[in-house]
């Protein structure tokens, strides 16, 4: 008899986390970065997934999600073998992406991929439900659709940040930029949704104001929300700032970003005296132009801590997808009992 599947098998997309799952994976990354600032404790993680194989199928253009899947990985001792571009596999032969991911699933335990095509990963996960050795699926990002690890990175910052505040509810978050073809913007405001009394502002020009899907979803939770064109006049009034970059990788779809003014839409170094003191400025990364360099140095700018955060959140959910939580939780209350 298979053994019952935890709360999340496969990561596919941010609607498959319940806020408790959430609170319990915040607290896990918080144990496991704790461990890791001793030499004893890194190579305790390090055996936690010795025993185990991912492939990082990254077909999309890639560098921080990878990097951190891989050091998330390697934290733990997984093993990975990788590949970047699909003309390095038989899918040049004529292959079906099923049958390459199929494949994989022969040879490692866990199958994290990010790709062009948007629902990919969902289709992956349920062609592999139904072979001899079902294996995990995290998925890395989708097309404009889905990227679920970073919404989940994003709410792990929020909460470290808002730790003096009262957390994130009752929360205003400002979403800044290309909404329409963002994926962060998709995940982590339904992600965000799970949380109490949160509004949410959408400022963008109207070529890219965030879509009806995203909207309507709110709607359905009953989630307030605002849209807006005047970024300015939205600084003061918020709690946290996610810009994002123009995604005109998109445009031989027909959007032309080109006609677009989008220096309204980037986060100057004269902005910081709008910005409430207790508030914080996130980008997923990369960016361009939407944040001056100037802006690093202000303890409120905590897009580098997100990178970091990436990380260790990443090792939580690997950590609760194969129910190996409890290693890291009895480790860290014995190194607890230890210190005291």
């Amino acid at each position: 008899m298979m053994a019952e599947r935890p709360q999340i098998y496969h990561c596919l997309n941010s609607r498959q986390f319940s806020r408790p799952f959430v609170e319990e994976a915040c607290r896990l990354a918080d144990m496991a970065r704790m461990i890791g600032k001793t030499k004893a404790g890194m190579e305790f993680l390090s055996t936690v997934f010795n025993d185990k194989r991912a492939m990082l199928f990254f077909t999309q253009p890639s560098t921080r999600t990878f990097l951190s899947f891989f050091s998330a990985c390697q934290i733990l001792g997984m093993h990975c073998a990788e590949v970047r571009d699909s003309r390095t596999s038989s899918e040049v032969k004529g292959e079906s992406e099923e049958d390459t991911l199929r494949t994989f699933s022969s040879f490692f335990d866990l199958i994290i991929m990010r790709h062009y095509e948007a629902g990919l990963a969902e289709t992956i996960a349920a062609l592999l439900d139904q072979t001899e050795r079902p294996v995990p699926v995290i998925n890395a990002g989708s097309g404009k659709d889905q990227h679920p690890t970073q919404a989940l990175l994003d709410i792990y910052t929020l909460k470290r940040c808002f730790q003096a505040q009262g957390g994130i509810d009752g929360k205003c978050i400002a979403f800044v930029g290309d909404l329409l073809r963002g994926r962060t913007i998709r995940s982590l405001s339904l992600l965000l949704s799970k949380y109490d009394d949160v509004k949410m502002v959408f400022v963008a020009p109207s070529a890219f104001q965030a879509g009806r899907d995203i909207l309507s979803s709110l709607e359905e939770e009953g989630v307030s929300y605002q849209l807006e064109e005047d970024f300015e006049s939205v600084i003061p009034r918020v709690d946290a700032i996610y810009m994002t970059r123009l995604q005109d990788e998109w445009d031989k779809e027909g959007h032309a970003s080109s006609t677009i003014d989008m220096n309204r839409y980037s986060f100057q170094a004269r902005h910081l005296a709008l910005l409430r003191p207790h508030a914080v400025l996130l980008h997923p990364l990369p960016r361009r132009q939407e944040i001056a360099p100037e802006v690093d140095g202000d303890p409120r700018a905590v897009y580098w801590r997100q990178v970091r955060n990436g990380m260790w959140i990443r090792v939580a959910l690997i950590a609760l997808i194969f129910q190996r939580q409890e290693r890291i939780i009895e480790y860290f209350q014995q190194a607890d009992r230890r210190e005291r």
